[in-house]
Order: structure tokens, then C-alpha cells, then sequence
């Protein structure tokens, strides 16, 4: 196929999908939309416009690594199938935002209804290349899917593909048919799979036969850790660790000794006691003080704060859901977020203009500073109100995009939204001063915290447009080179910055006086040079002698000498904490909220069981109009599947199906999930949100299928 034919091919699968997209969101009810999905599935039969999308011969080169499958497919073996071609890089924010809507089409559609999807690794970045590398980021992203290392990008330049991430959907007979880029397609994409499926099974066309799917795992932890990040130390010297793996977080003495496990091995999105409390894939998090931690949740799109002292979590903003907003300002809890990265600490004086006997003495305020990786931008959480930059007034408790207009760009500026950054994914704060490991750019950047100006300081190119000047150079500004940096630390006693540069497995120091980076020569006990694999965060002791890296993809944290450059590990010492119970867990959360709920019910081991929600309210109050009435699944069991897992209440009713996917071990009294519905009522007086957990547990299994369950809540 020729270069014209390539971009012929592209440009008319994107034209007719933009057709197609535009029918969908004018519709007007269910009978239009299916009209819609109808009438472009049956001009395949006849549209001469679309012969050259039929003569497209999309295969995969035969000598590339497979993961998730006993053996490599063919695309040709696996017509009847309508497949999703999921074009990704495993760095990219927008693709990990799609894994989740991929997870829930594969759930609703299993292989053996006719849907395939297949994860086509496109790499951007060197390191990607490497196959055992995408093989742990497929494990820490938890991808069920088969994906294939076209290390080559060879699918990828043959169809004309242009961006991450991009489905490709091809019919049974391997025909394209739809091509949606980027993120934010879940919805039309169930609908349009589902059209699909049914309009070929008519045919005759839908193969119903499983295949040989089989999870690939080489991970093999060297401690308690699973792919863990960032590492923050306290005033008094511990350190909290993000196990991000394991979906918890870990406070360790400054030898190791771990004092909490906060968080468990299964994700989820709930608040409360220390061990019953959820996390889902956090990474960065911060001291406040000895006793605080600020978390960035990051699969849960929200920002958590634990308190030691209390030994409660809770959600100080984010809904658990991700958002797309960029600019912010609501209340914590209302304000959606997109997987915040890592937070950062900042206290200034409030610019109110007050007066003040004693100006040496005027309270500092704090602020929460968030990497947002996926709106591209450094926000701020304010837990009291102050008057900042050129005045402005920041509300108690709110949370606002601060620095980043959202467009993905290396692009500095003096005023702070015309600045531009590629998945902020590090912070670390020196004086007045936030320094920004800026990964897709693959640049260190730092911006002011008087003004917001936004500044180089190593790596990246001059031009804010080219996100592939990566590289392994040492050097001054824009002729050094980094590969996909994630980490950061200062030291405010010598100036210098310590960076995680996970892509070229190395830790590197910036001198910000000069802005020159230089790689540390790191050594292990016998004196061979270290092979980090993927370090993704770092941290200073309190003495600034040692440095803690956490070593990602080998799950384990290492204790490097500043002055010698030789390594140890740091070992953790589980010993002196109680293990906890996952399914003891929600228990202990049960006792410990006031609007918490729990209903037993004898669900089917084998069979799938309907479960309707149905809210009533006390005669006083009433759903308010203005607003909608959310849900969303807090934890989930690990022998089951909960479809779906967020949505909107109709009628003060929603509906989920459950199903238990290894019976041995679904037994009384397991719990099946816990639901928090977010309930948006008022009365006579006043308009509130109300938040109502239910936790349902199984009861003794019956003999007699019951199919339906009907669970009535009442609201007072």
C-alpha cells in the first residue's frame, strides 16, 4: 500500500467515524441511536466510498513477544470475532485512562459473545521497547487482555495510526470499521459494540468460541512491596511508603520498622479506620506534619488525608470518578479530579493586607500542590482560605487548576496559565520554589511559587511542541536528556535535586544553581555497578546522607550513601504489626460510620444475581432536581465481579448484576461489595448531600435459584 493510499485509508475510517459520533450525540432517544449504529453497519454491504477500507490487510508481523495468551494469534484465526485494537504506550496517562473502559466492555462482553480486544503496544520511549519491561507494566496495570510488543510500531506506520491511545475496530472478516482517538469514548463504544454483535450474529457472522487466554506473570516480589513509588520522610525522620501493588500505604520508622498498613491488597474508594480504609493505586504522598499524610489516590482520581493520630482516612477532594475539568474551584468532594500523581507541600503568609503588631510572626498557610497527570497541570488544594497570587481569593476546603492551560506541551511562561506541561508526575518543594518532573517531556522543570512563572531547568527541547527530545546525556538545560523522569527530591542544604530517571534506570543529580545534571555512579555491596529497573520515586534521610530510591520493578527500596555511592537495601519489618483480614476489613467499617448499612443475601454460587437498589425517602425530603443522584462501588470481593461499578440513580433506583467468578471460595458471610450512594436532597429548610454506604454480605447458599433481589433503603 502506498503513502496516498495509507493517509486515503485514515482519513476516510476518521471521516465516517466522526459521521457516525455526530449521529450518536444528536439522537434523540434509544430508537435513534440504534438507528443510527444500524444504518452505518449496513452501508458496509453496499458503500463504494469504503472499498478501500475493505481492502486493508491488517495482520501482525509473526516474530512478536505476546502476553495474556498460550501462543501468538493471527488476525485471520480469529474472524467471527469483532475485535478492539487498542493502540497504546504503556507511559501514557490517556492510555491508562482507557484500560478501565476496555475492562468494563470486556465484562460486559466476553470473548464468547463474539468481542475481542487486543492491546497493541505502540512505543514511544526506548525503554518501552523492551519486553520485559511492558510485561511489568502490564502486571501493575492489572491487563487481562492479550497484548502484543510491536516494538516496531510496524501495525502501527502500515494503518497510519496517529496518536496514543486509538481503538481500531475490525468486523468479523477483519475489516475496519470505526476509529476513535483518544479518551472519553467508553459509552458509544459499549453501544456501538453491541449494535455491532448483534447486527453480525443476524449474519451468521459471530464465532462464539473461547481462546487461549492465559494471565503472563513474572512477578516475583523480593519483599512485602509490589511496584512501590514515591517515599516521603517525616519532620521526625520516618518515611511513608506508596506500595502502590498493593494498593496501601506504609508508615516505616527511620530503620525500617513498619508502624501502619493503611490501605489492602484489593483496591477500592472508601474512607475510615486505618485497616479498613481503600486505596487504588496511589502514588505520591506528603507529610503535613508527624502525624498527617496527604495521599495522591491515583486510580481513584482523588486526594486522601490519614490521620496517625485519629487513625481515620478521608477524602479531602476528588468523587472517585475521573474528570476532565481544568479549571476547578469547587469544594473538595465535588471537585472531580484526573489522576493526580503526586502532592507537595507549601505554606505562605495570607496576602489579605492585614494588619499584624509583629510582621515576623504572621501564621503561614498551607497549601496542597498536585501534579494532575491527566489534565496535564499542577493544582492546588486549600484546606483554609487565603488570598494568594495577584490577590485572589481561594476558598476554604476548594480545589483549582493553579499553573497549566491542559494542553500536553513542554511550554514555559511567565504567566502561569499560558504555561503548558506533558504529565506532571513529580514535585518536590524548596523554598518558594516547585520543582516538576515533567515525564512526558521528559524534562525537569521548576515553577515559582510567588509568581507561577514557569522556567526550565534540565532536559526537553526548546520547541514546547517536540515531547520526543528524550535521551541519557549529562549536562546544562536543553543539551542534557532524560527518559520519562518520575521522581524528585531536594536538598535545601547544598541546592542540589535529586531525580528518579525511570526510563533510563538511573538516579541523577541537578545542581539548580547551574542547571546541570550530572548521573550518579551507584554501586551495590560487591562494587558492580546497580541496575535500578524503573525507579519511580526517591527520598532524603533526615541527616541528607542517604537516599531512599524506591526501586519499582524490583519491588524493593535500596539505601544509597551520598558520600561512598554504595547501595544496601532497605529492608521492612513486618513483625510488630497486626496482619489484618480483607474480608475482616469491612467489618471494622461497619462500627466506625455513622451512614453505613449492611444486608445479607443468599446469592447463587454459580449463577449470576441481580441485585435492584431502590432508595426511598422520608416525606420531608426530595431528591433535588438541579442535580444528579450518584453511586459508586467502594470495594468489591475478590472472588467477584460487580457490573457495572458507578452510575445514576433513576427513580432513586439502580440495578447491578453479581456474579462469582471462583465459587470455591465465595462462603457465608463473605462480603460481595460496598456501594456508597451520593445523594444530592432537600427539605424545606435547605439543600445537603448525603452519603449512605451499604455493604452487602452473603448469606447461607440456598437450593432454589433466586435470580432478582430487591434491597430497599430508607432515607430519613
Amino acid at each position: 500500500m502506498d503513502t496516498n493510499a495509507e493517509l486515503t485509508f485514515i482519513d476516510i475510517l476518521t471521516f465516517i467515524t466522526d459521521e457516525l459520533l455526530q449521529a450518536y450525540r444528536c439522537s434523540n432517544g434509544e430508537l435513534e441511536k440504534v438507528k443510527a449504529f444500524t444504518d452505518y453497519l449496513e452501508r458496509w454491504k453496499d458503500d463504494i466510498s469504503i472499498a478501500k477500507l475493505k481492502a486493508v490487510n491488517v495482520q501482525f508481523e509473526s516474530d512478536l513477544d505476546w502476553f495474556n495468551v498460550c501462543r501468538p494469534l493471527s488476525l485471520k484465526e480469529l474472524h467471527g470475532k469483532v475485535i478492539v485494537l487498542d493502540f497504546f504506550t504503556y507511559c501514557c496517562i490517556n492510555c491508562m485512562h482507557v484500560l478501565p473502559e476496555l475492562h468494563n466492555l470486556e465484562d460486559k462482553f466476553p470473548i464468547e459473545s463474539g468481542l475481542l480486544v487486543i492491546g497493541v503496544h505502540s512505543p514511544k520511549f526506548e525503554n518501552e521497547k523492551v519486553t520485559a519491561n511492558l510485561l511489568s507494566a502490564v502486571e501493575r496495570y492489572g491487563i487481562t487482555h492479550p497484548i502484543v510488543n510491536d516494538s516496531r510500531c510496524t501495525m502501527w506506520r502500515a494503518l497510519g495510526i496517529r496518536c496514543w491511545p486509538s481503538l481500531l475496530v475490525l468486523s468479523p472478516t477483519g475489516i475496519p470499521m470505526l476509529l476513535l482517538m483518544g479518551e472519553g469514548h467508553a459509552n458509544f463504544l459499549e453501544e456501538f459494540v453491541g449494535a455491532a454483535l448483534s447486527f453480525f450474529k443476524r449474519l451468521g457472522k459471530i464465532d462464539n468460541c473461547s481462546l487461549p487466554i492465559k494471565l503472563t506473570s513474572n512477578c516475583q516480589p523480593a519483599s512485602n512491596l509490589l511496584f512501590p513509588a514515591k517515599i516521603a520522610r517525616s519532620p521526625l525522620g520516618r518515611y511513608a511508603i506508596a506500595d502502590t501493588g498493593n494498593n496501601r500505604v506504609l508508615v516505616v520508622s527511620s530503620r525500617g520498622l513498619v508502624q501502619h498498613k493503611i490501605g489492602g491488597h484489593q483496591p477500592g474508594f472508601v474512607d475510615g479506620i486505618l485497616t479498613a480504609a481503600r486505596f487504588n493505586n496511589p502514588q505520591g504522598l506528603v507529610f503535613i506534619d508527624e502525624n498527617a499524610l496527604i495521599v495522591a489516590d491515583t486510580k481513584n482520581h482523588a486526594l486522601r488525608k490519614i490521620s496517625l493520630t485519629s487513625g481515620m482516612v478521608e477524602t479531602l477532594a476528588g468523587t472517585g470518578l475521573q474528570g476532565n475539568d481544568r479549571i476547578g474551584g469547587r469544594l473538595g468532594h465535588l471537585q472531580p479530579l484526573s489522576s493526580p500523581w503526586d502532592v507537595a507541600i507549601f505554606r505562605t503568609r495570607d496576602m489579605d493586607m492585614s494588619f499584624h503588631l509583629d510582621e515576623r510572626n504572621v501564621p503561614e498557610k498551607t497549601i496542597v500542590l498536585i501534579s494532575m497527570a491527566g489534565t496535564h497541570q499542577i493544582w492546588g488544594y486549600f484546606p483554609e482560605g487565603i488570598i494568594w497570587w495577584k490577590f485572589r481569593k481561594f476558598e476554604p476546603l476548594c480545589c483549582v487548576s493553579l499553573i497549566g492551560n491542559g494542553l500536553e506541551e513542554n511550554r514555559n511562561n511567565s504567566y502561569p496559565q499560558n504555561a503548558a506541561f506533558a504529565q506532571p508526575s513529580g514535585l518536590a518543594m524548596a523554598k518558594d520554589v516547585l520543582y516538576i518532573a515533567d515525564s512526558e517531556s521528559s524534562s525537569i522543570r521548576k515553577a515559582s511559587m510567588i509568581d507561577g512563572k514557569v522556567m526550565p531547568v534540565v532536559g526537553g527541547d526548546r520547541n514546547p511542541l517536540n515531547l520526543f527530545a528524550f535521551g541519557d546525556i549529562d549536562g546544562k538545560l536543553f543539551n542534557a536528556k532524560l527518559q520519562h523522569p518520575l521522581g524528585l527530591t531536594y536538598n535545601d542544604t547544598n541546592n542540589r535535586l535529586y531525580v528518579a530517571d525511570t526510563y533510563n534506570h538511573k538516579i541523577k543529580v541537578i545542581d539548580t544553581l547551574s542547571n546541570n545534571v550530572t548521573t550518579l555512579q551507584i554501586k551495590g555491596q560487591d562494587g558492580s555497578l546497580l541496575n535500578f529497573n524503573e525507579p519511580a520515586g526517591l527520598c532524603l534521610d533526615a541527616d541528607g546522607q542517604n537516599l531512599l530510591v524506591a526501586d519499582t520493578n524490583n519491588h524493593s527500596i535500596l539505601l544509597i550513601d551520598l558520600v561512598t555511592l554504595r547501595s544496601q537495601s532497605f529492608s521492612l519489618d513486618f513483625s510488630q504489626i497486626a496482619s489484618t483480614s480483607e474480608t475482616d476489613a469491612p467489618q471494622c467499617l461497619l462500627k466506625n460510620l455513622g451512614n453505613q448499612l449492611v444486608r445479607t443475601l443468599p446469592l447463587h454460587f454459580l449463577k449470576t444475581s441481580s441485585i435492584n437498589f431502590r432508595l426511598r425517602l422520608s416525606p420531608e425530603l426530595n431528591f433535588t432536581k438541579e442535580a444528579s443522584q450518584k453511586w459508586i462501588l467502594k470495594t468489591v470481593g475478590q472472588f467477584v465481579k460487580v457490573n457495572p461499578s458507578s452510575g445514576t440513580l433513576i427513580n432513586g433506583m439502580c440495578n447491578l448484576e453479581v456474579q462469582n467468578v471462583q465459587s470455591d471460595y465465595l462462603s457465608e458471610h463473605s462480603e460481595i461489595f460496598t456501594i456508597e450512594f451520593i445523594l444530592n436532597l432537600c427539605n424545606s429548610n435547605c439543600c445537603l448531600i448525603k452519603r449512605i454506604y451499604v455493604s452487602i454480605i452473603s448469606a447461607k447458599t440456598i437450593e432454589d435459584y433466586i435470580p432478582i433481589h430487591d434491597v430497599d433503603i430508607q432515607i430519613d
